[in-house]
């Protein structure tokens, strides 16, 4: 019998903000002495009252709308009640039947859709510290993380292997990071990621969900949630050909011996007791706040890809190197606004100013724009010839060589290197060959 992958995602998120979720104390935790960014309202101290963070809220609500999700107008925070040391209220604040954000989706380049069940907000928990004192083993509990905003994501269970759950986390990351809501980093523990993977009979229905499922928590790579995936996938299917079907648990990546160990049985929701939070009113949001929310949304990585193929004639793997981070991005836009301003010439294409910042790893961050443009490729005292004069040459050289572009439109491709050769010649120095490549591609589909 053959078996499929039912795979679905939650990714958690720490917000950059200032403070922390529900009291004053600073957010920032990574590397600072422990116990130190603490209140009573974080260390759960009787009488203590919670305020939620404006901020973190409309941060969540801006990746909502990214994903395509629906803003519920009413929205509140519940009590998820259950026990660990690095809990110290004995409850953890977060959302449970009225999310900020449901029904989103997401499109895999492969044209996959993957529905995001819900966006929601919740507090983080504190971080236990394994160690050993005076020859004795103990857990410590740093309380600095606890009650930082943690956004979740929570997808549909619509990935079908581990290369759709890599492109989508990924995505997901550079999106977060355009946002500018969080730095995403997976050593910081920015970005924390749970599989839930199981597997169904290849002969039943995509819709008919197994009855079961094995969650693997807070896994910090991408490499790691692959092979997590690939490990429980290979696992299940072994046990469910034995006649066994796998156990509904939660399981932990162990790095050391690439394989997940079973940790304990995993939850369901009535386990935790769910009741609103008391001390928070209920959230409401008019159709005008969203509105106004959706303005602070940037071009977003995958229209700015679309944008820079289009507008900037670049290929898919240029642009799709140079929309990696908005940084880089927002240089290179910078860089095509300052060529052309010196001396009133234009020093290089777009394609070519792509090229030197994807292959020659330009530093932004010692070089400005009008350095590379003035310093580095002025100085190559290359200056390329207007489009108008290049197509006017590449016309000149197809008409000349009519029987090389008839053999090229019937699949003698070999033909197109002998005519770039015969343009660049007649260009001389200030041939841009990428250019000239796709140029002659272009005019030899109506030629």
């Amino acid at each position: 019998m053959e078996f499929k992958p039912v795979i679905g995602l939650e990714i958690h998120v720490e917000l950059a903000t200032q403070s922390k979720m529900f009291c004053g104390c600073p957010a920032y935790h990574f590397g600072v002495e422990p116990n130190t960014h603490c209140c009573p309202v974080c260390l759960g101290l009787p009488g203590a009252l919670p305020v939620p963070n404006k901020k973190a809220i409309e941060w969540t609500i801006r990746l909502g709308l990214a994903l395509n999700c629906r803003i519920l107008e009413e929205s509140k925070f519940d009590r998820k009640n259950y026990f660990y040391p690095d809990l110290p209220k004995g409850y953890q604040i977060s959302q449970y039947d009225q999310p900020l954000c449901v029904q989103g989706k997401v499109i895999l380049k492969e044209g996959q859709e993957i529905r995001i069940r819900r966006v929601h907000l919740e507090e983080d928990t504190g971080k236990l510290l394994h160690t050993e004192i005076d020859g004795e083993k103990c857990s410590l509990v740093d309380f600095n993380r606890s009650g930082v905003p943690l956004l979740e994501v929570v997808t549909e269970p619509d990935f079908r292997n581990s290369q759709e759950v890599d492109e989508f986390l990924k995505d997901l990351q550079r999106m977060v990071r355009y946002l500018g809501i969080s730095d995403a980093d997976m050593e910081k523990g920015s970005l924390r990621i749970e599989p839930n993977i199981s597997m169904r009979e290849n002969t039943k229905p995509k819709i008919q969900i197994p009855n079961y499922k094995v969650e693997v928590k807070n896994i910090n790579s991408f490499r790691f949630v692959r092979k997590a995936i690939e490990y429980e996938t290979k696992r299940q299917t072994e046990l469910l050909e034995k006649g066994e079907t796998p156990l509904q648990e939660t399981r932990g990546w162990n790095e050391a011996e690439n394989k997940t160990v079973s940790q304990r049985e995993k939850e369901e929701a009535h386990d935790y007791r769910y009741f609103p939070e008391p001390d928070i009113p209920p959230l409401n949001f008019t159709p005008e706040e969203i509105a106004e929310i959706k303005k602070q949304i940037p071009e977003l990585p995958e229209e700015k890809e679309k944008r820079f193929i289009k507008e900037f004639k670049l290929s898919p793997y240029q642009a799709g190197l140079l929309i990696e981070t908005k940084k880089l991005a927002d240089y290179y836009e910078e860089a095509l606004k300052v060529n052309g301003k010196i001396d009133g010439r234009k020093y290089s294409s777009p394609s070519e100013i792509a090229n030197w910042l994807i292959n020659r790893k330009i530093d932004i961050k010692t070089t400005s724009p009008e350095k590379l443009i003035k310093d580095v490729i002025a100085s190559k005292e290359v200056m390329l010839v207007s489009e108008a004069e290049m197509s006017r040459i590449i016309d000149e050289i197809l008409t000349e060589n009519s029987q090389a572009a008839a053999d090229y439109k019937k699949g003698k491709t070999a033909v197109l290197g002998f005519l770039i050769g015969q343009v660049v010649r007649k260009i001389g120095s200030q041939a841009d060959r990428q250019e000239i490549t796709r140029r002659l591609i272009e005019k030899l589909g109506v030629f």
